[in-house]
């Protein structure tokens, strides 16, 4: 993708941001985020020059004048977490579902190529079938996976009735460098290692045999890429089609750290799924062949933390 003009949506956030520093060498990136969980720090150093960021809630702000003259609208703007959506559950739809429309109307009105909505493996619940297709009826468990399946029924709704294409991407489970582990909310991987570089016991929602198909965040990134290049639209699972135990987790954490904490064994949360793998057939139409290594792509991670991206607490 080259000599584009882009809307990244949370592009200060954890993924937003590794998606715009892939787009930004080559095309003109405009970033919208209100800075509840993103960071600019994220995007220091990127090309200033090809980079514009607007402070701002997108279920506040008036898109319109925003998206006009750019071809394609990143969507991964949301309040993340299950449990903050338990907790908040207003606060949850009129970020994801409301904002989600917003940003579709204003991309309807102003003749956006194409808009890459970023959903979630959420929206599949606890069914016990597994691997979860696209093709399978959704069932989600808590508001927020209420949010992004409403999103991505908007999605589909403006690519019928106004002819706007769409790209609903179910990720699953993603990590990696800048993702934030000091949030109540943060996620299972950046925890556990922060815990465990503070010599702490890391702390298990269960008995750690819940099992996650954990999705490395360069391979979010391609996907993102290859959506919005593709001419497909609809809904797409974006993951590594293998799973693993929070148990295994911890293991091959141990490893690459040099570690080997007993864990914490805590009551589950309610909302949590209990497995979670991905068919990701159908994302091959766009490209999409993830090549994983779990074990190097953690060793990077875990390289992130300990140059002090971690509490000290």
């Amino acid at each position: 993708m080259k000599g584009k003009k882009a809307i990244v949506t949370g592009g200060l956030g954890f993924i937003g941001s590794h998606l715009v520093e892939a787009l930004v060498d080559d095309n003109d990136v405009t970033i919208i985020d209100n800075l509840s969980t993103g960071k600019l720090e994220n995007v220091s150093g990127f090309p200033d020059a090809r980079l514009d960021v607007i402070e701002g809630d997108v279920a506040a702000l008036k898109l319109q004048e925003i998206f006009e003259g750019h071809d394609y609208v990143f969507h991964l703007a949301a309040l993340p977490s299950v449990q903050r959506s338990i907790n908040d559950p207003l606060a949850s739809n009129e970020s994801n579902a409301t904002g989600t429309l917003k940003v579709l109307i204003a991309a309807k009105e102003t003749g956006i190529k194409k808009v890459v909505f970023a959903s979630s493996s959420s929206v599949y619940g606890d069914a016990a079938e597994l691997p979860k297709r696209e093709d399978m009826c959704l069932a989600p468990i808590s508001p927020y996976a209420v949010t992004k399946a409403t999103s991505e029924f908007y999605c589909t709704v403006f690519h019928h009735v106004y002819g706007l294409p769409t790209v609903s991407l179910r990720y699953f489970n993603v990590f990696g460098p800048r993702q934030d582990p000091h949030s109540d909310y943060a996620a299972v991987i950046p925890k556990f290692i922060t815990a465990m570089l503070n010599d702490t016991p890391p702390t298990v929602y269960g008995d750690g045999t819940h099992s996650r198909d954990f999705t490395f965040v360069n391979h979010v990134v391609d996907a993102n890429i290859r959506a919005c290049e593709s001419s497909e639209t609809g809904t797409f699972n974006i993951a590594c089609g293998r799973s693993i135990t929070l148990n295994e987790l911890i293991v091959l954490l141990s490893e690459i750290i040099g570690k080997h904490p007993v864990p914490t064994y805590v009551a589950p949360r309610p909302g949590d799924v209990r497995h979670s793998l991905a068919d990701i057939a159908k994302a091959r139409s766009l490209g999409y062949v993830p090549r994983s290594d779990f074990k190097k792509e953690l060793e990077e991670t875990v390289r992130w933390f300990e140059g002090g991206h971690r509490s000290e607490n």
